[in-house]
């Protein structure tokens, strides 16, 4: 596999993960919050930074661990299998995505069960300090590891195949762009901009949102296919 064939698969997977949207929706309403209780902005930053902080961490943590477990369990792959489970997941989440992501209601709320959407609402709620904020940031990121679990896996596959110094390129590039949407968010944010002007542009593209994420999976699992088990085996 050449690097530029490696490194474009990883750079799909890791925005294929950025379209996906708790991180965002956390970071929004954690700013909204914020902004209700008339705080500073400089402190509005600090929270939000945090927050930035602990999703990229996160993310870069979890696309470390899939490819060293996947170095350690497999080693060099010389069999097409590990592709072809890789495929099948990636085409699994795609169909996942496109019926259950969005619930059928006005507004952008995800798939996230009731219970557990109270929940990271409270924890947001209560959020004071920077520390609480780098926590919701990492739970953002585990919290929707459901649909995550694709591109990573993906990506570790990849990197784990490549040379050390290129792996670290491979895990640099998934973690930076993997918060891309994130970054960009906070972005605005700090930048003075409404909250309302964010939130309405995510609720009028949240269907091509989803249907991009479910697409770019399917065009990732094709991509890897073509690649990866017809031009490697």
């Amino acid at each position: 596999m050449s690097i530029i064939t490696s490194l474009s698969a990883i750079g799909l997977a890791a925005l294929i993960h950025a379209s996906f949207q708790l991180s965002v929706s956390m970071l929004t309403l954690l700013s909204g919050h914020a902004i209700g209780k008339k705080r500073a902005h400089h402190r509005l930053m600090r929270l939000t930074t945090s927050f930035l902080i602990g999703a990229t961490l996160m993310s870069l943590l979890l696309v470390t661990f899939f490819a060293y477990f996947i170095s350690a369990a497999f080693g060099t792959i010389d069999s097409s299998w590990p592709w072809v489970v890789a495929c099948s997941l990636m085409l699994f989440v795609a169909v996942l995505v496109w019926v259950v992501y969005y619930r059928r209601k006005t507004g952008t709320q995800l798939w996230i069960p009731r219970v557990m959407a109270d929940f990271l609402n409270k924890r947001v709620k209560s959020t004071k300090d920077s520390s609480e904020a780098f926590s919701l940031g990492v739970t953002s990121v585990i919290a929707e590891l459901i649909f995550l679990a694709a591109p990573l896996f993906v990506s570790g596959l990849i990197i784990s195949q490549l040379d050390p110094g290129w792996q670290l390129a491979g895990i640099a590039l998934y973690t930076l762009l993997s918060v891309s949407s994130l970054a960009l968010v906070w972005a605005i944010i700090g930048g003075g901009h409404s909250l309302s002007r964010i939130q309405k542009w995510r609720e009028s593209n949240k269907y091509f949102l989803q249907f991009a994420a479910g697409t770019g999976l399917i065009i990732l699992a094709a991509f890897t296919y073509a690649n990866f088990v017809i031009g490697v085996f």
